[in-house]
């Protein structure tokens, strides 16, 4: 791992993007992860899920050694509460990834006609929400040398709005999954009606945090 301390040096944003970049890596695993579930391979499942905590522990070991070497005399173009903010919102969604993948060891929850096709395009669109919160994360060091303004900052804020998009399709679709469910009710197990309502929340809250993080970011734009 390379300095925090030499990086943070160089721009505050690098050590965030060293983080995110463990954050991708536990997100990164979900469409793997639920490919196996639906396949029953329950070695897999467990299998992937460890080693999705495994990165998100990495994700943390990061976290904390940001916090502990950002020296407190050292100059940054943006306040620290604002760094120590985007630093919490990216380890959060590290935590729903694993989250994801440790309800998904429980059991092998059943489904019904048309539940598949409606959960993928839901799973899609709360991914494509944290890709392109992504996107922002790695070209906030851009930003240091531009003053936070220009074309780059506009780039930016333009992202964050088709972040906040992907958002609002997500909630939408979560809605119609749940609504199938309550549908399907008589199909399906207690057990397995209570697993799905948490997976599906778990999988929006990917979407919610991301966009909480590209607005983070906003604020931080137009307060520098």
């Amino acid at each position: 791992m390379r300095s925090i301390v030499k990086v943070f040096g160089r721009s505050p944003f690098i050590p965030m993007q060293m983080h995110m970049d463990k954050v991708t890596e536990c997100v990164e695993c979900i469409p793997l992860i639920f490919e196996h579930y639906r396949n029953q391979d329950m070695d897999a499942v467990k299998n992937l899920s460890a080693k999705i905590s495994e990165l998100e522990h990495e994700a943390d070991l990061i976290k904390h050694d940001i916090r502990n070497n950002l020296p407190r005399g050292l100059f940054l173009p943006i306040d620290r509460a604002n760094l120590s903010r985007i630093l919490t919102i990216q380890d959060g969604i590290a935590n729903r990834a694993e989250d994801i993948s440790v309800l998904l060891t429980f059991k092998q929850a059943g489904v019904f006609a048309g539940f598949n096709e409606d959960f993928d395009a839901f799973l899609n669109t709360s991914l494509e929400a944290f890709r392109l919160t992504r996107k922002i994360i790695n070209e906030l060091d851009e930003l240091v040398e531009t003053g936070f303004g220009g074309v780059e900052a506009q780039s930016v804020r333009e992202l964050v709005d088709r972040v906040a998009l992907k958002e609002h399709e997500t909630d939408v679709g979560q809605q119609k999954l749940l609504r199938s469910l309550l549908s399907h009710e008589t199909e399906i197990t207690y057990g397995d009606f209570f697993l799905w309502t948490r997976i599906i929340r778990q999988v929006a809250s990917l979407a919610d945090r991301s966009e909480n993080l590209a607005v983070e970011v906003r604020t931080t734009l137009d307060v520098s």
